[in-house]
C-alpha cells in the first residue's frame, strides 16, 4: 500500500512537470502545488520543492533546496573516464528558459508572492528563491520588509530572498542581520552575503566566524570562500581549529577557493583530521592550490581508510604534478577500488615522469578496461620508448577502447620504427562527483 506522503509527493511533482517549459506559468496551477506542499511533512515538501525548483531552472547550485544554512561542499572530484575517439557520438543536453521566465511576464510569480508569509517554512522559502531569481521589481522591498519582521522565521526568508536577488542594495541589511538575535537568521544572512560576493563584507563575516552558533560560523566560512579574498586566510586558519567538523569543512573549502599559498601550512594538519569529510576537503583544497609542499602529506593519504579521501589525494597529486609523488601513485595502481586505480593512472600521466612507466605498463594488464585505457593514455603522455612493446601488445586487447588508446599512445612516442599512426588525440573526460 502506498503511503500518503508518497502520494502527495507524486502528485506535487507531477503537477510541477505538466507545464511546457516555454509556456507562461499558470498561477492557479502553481497554487495547487504550493497548497499540497503546505500539508506535507518537511521531507516531502523539500523533495517536491526540488521538482518545482528544477522546473524554474535552478541549476548549478551547491544545495538547491532552501535550508537554514548552506551546506558547502568541495567542488566535485574530477575522475577520468574511458577515452572515446573516432566518430562516436557526443550528446549535449541544453536547458532553455522560456520567454516568460523573468519579470512581470512570469504569470506564475503571483502564486509565489501569495505564500511569502506562509506558516510553512519550506513553502515560503521556495517562494523566496523563485522570486529572487525572477528579479521582479518589487521583490527587494518585499524581502526587506520580511527581514525587519518581528517573526524570526519571516526574517530568515527575507534574508534568503535578498541573497537570491544578487542586488548590492541588500549588502547593508544583510550585514546588519549578521547580528540578529536568531541564529537561523544570522546563518541565512551570511549565506546571502556570500551569494553577493562583495569584499566589503569581509569584516562582518570574519566577526561571524566567532559566533556562538556553529551553523553561523560554518556559513560565514563558506561565504568568505565565495568572496575569495586572500586577506581572510588568517581568520579562516583559526576556523580550522573549530570544534565543529562542519565549520572546519567549510573553512578548508574556502581556503581552496581562495587558492593562496599561505594556506598550505594551515591545511596540512587537517589531512590528519579525525573527520573523513574534513580530510577530504583539505585534500581537495591543497590540490586546488597546487603546492609541492603538500606532496608528502597527500601521498600518505593514498592509504586512507576512506575511498573518497584516497581518490581525492590522488587527484590532488595529479594536479600538483610533482615527480616525488610517483611512488605513492604507483602504489595506488594496486588499490582494490577500480576508480582509484583509474585515477592513479590518470595522475601519473598528468605528472609525465619516466619513473612511472613500469608501474603503468603493469596497469595495462589490469582486469578493468577503463584502468587499462587510462594506463595507455598515461604512457602516451610520458612518451617513453620503454612503453613501445607493451603498448603494441595492447593493440590486441579485447577492449576496443584500450586498442584505440594504445594506438594514440604509440603515435606520441618518438620512435622511427613504429608503424601505427593516428592523428586523433583521445580525450580523457573528467567525471564529476564525490
Amino acid at each position: 500500500m502506498v503511503r500518503w506522503p508518497a502520494v502527495l509527493l507524486l502528485t506535487a511533482t507531477g503537477l510541477a512537470a505538466q507545464q511546457a517549459p516555454d509556456a507562461p506559468s499558470d498561477s492557479s496551477h502553481l497554487a495547487r502545488v504550493l497548497t499540497l506542499l503546505k500539508t506535507s511533512d518537511s521531507t516531502v515538501c523539500e523533495l517536491a520543492a526540488q521538482a518545482i525548483s528544477n522546473s524554474w531552472d535552478f541549476s548549478g547550485e551547491p544545495r538547491r533546496l532552501p535550508t537554514p544554512m548552506p551546506m558547502p561542499m568541495p567542488t566535485p572530484m574530477p575522475m577520468p573516464m574511458a577515452m572515446h575517439i573516432g566518430n562516436r557520438p557526443h550528446v549535449r543536453v541544453h536547458v532553455h528558459r522560456g520567454p516568460h521566465w523573468y519579470g512581470e511576464e512570469a504569470g506564475g510569480l503571483g502564486a509565489f508572492r501569495a505564500v511569502l508569509r506562509d506558516d510553512n517554512r519550506c513553502v515560503r522559502n521556495v517562494a523566496a528563491r523563485v522570486l529572487g531569481r525572477a528579479r521582479s521589481p518589487e521583490s527587494y522591498d518585499a524581502f526587506l520588509a520580511l527581514l525587519r519582521d518581528p517573526n524570526p522565521g519571516l526574517r530568515e526568508t527575507g534574508a534568503l530572498g535578498l541573497g537570491e536577488l544578487d542586488d548590492r542594495r541588500a549588502l547593508r541589511p544583510l550585514q546588519d542581520a549578521l547580528r540578529d538575535r536568531d541564529a537561523a537568521v544570522r546563518a541565512m544572512a551570511a549565506r546571502g552575503v556570500g551569494e553577493i560576493e562583495d569584499s566589503s563584507s569581509v569584516g562582518a563575516l570574519t566577526t561571524a566566524l566567532g559566533d556562538a552558533a556553529a551553523p553561523v560560523r560554518q556559513t560565514a566560512a563558506w561565504a568568505l570562500g565565495q568572496i575569495e579574498s586572500p586577506r581572510v586566510v588568517p581568520a579562516l586558519g583559526d576556523a580550522l581549529k573549530d570544534p565543529s567538523p562542519d565549520v572546519r569543512r567549510a573553512a578548508v573549502w574556502a581556503l581552496g577557493q581562495i587558492e593562496d599559498q599561505d594556506a598550505v601550512d594551515l591545511l596540512l594538519p587537517l589531512l590528519r583530521d579525525r573527520d573523513a569529510q574534513v580530510r577530504l576537503g583539505a585534500t581537495h583544497a591543497l590540490g586546488q592550490i597546487e603546492s609541492p609542499r603538500a606532496v608528502r602529506g597527500l601521498g600518505a593519504l593514498v592509504h586512507d581508510q576512506s575511498p573518497d579521501v584516497r581518490r581525492a589525494a590522488i587527484w590532488a597529486l595529479g594536479q600538483i604534478e610533482d615527480g616525488s609523488s610517483v611512488d605513492a601513485l604507483s602504489a595506488a595502481l594496486k588499490d582494490a577500488d577500480q576508480q582509484t586505480r583509474e585515477l592513479a593512472a590518470w595522475a601519473l600521466g598528468h605528472i609525465e615522469d619516466a619513473d612511472a612507466v613500469d608501474p603503468l605498463v603493469g596497469a595495462l594488464k589490469d582486469r578493468e578496461p577503463d584502468v587499462r585505457v587510462a594506463a595507455a593514455w598515461a604512457l602516451g603522455q610520458i612518451e617513453s620508448s620503454r612503453a613501445l612493446e607493451p603498448l603494441k601488445a595492447a593493440l590486441h586487447d579485447e577492449s576496443r577502447d584500450v586498442q584505440d588508446a594504445a594506438r594514440w599512445a604509440l603515435n606520441q612516442i618518438d620512435n622511427e620504427d613504429r608503424n601505427v599512426r593516428v592523428h586523433v588525440r583521445p580525450r580523457v573526460r573528467v567525471k564529476k562527483g564525490i
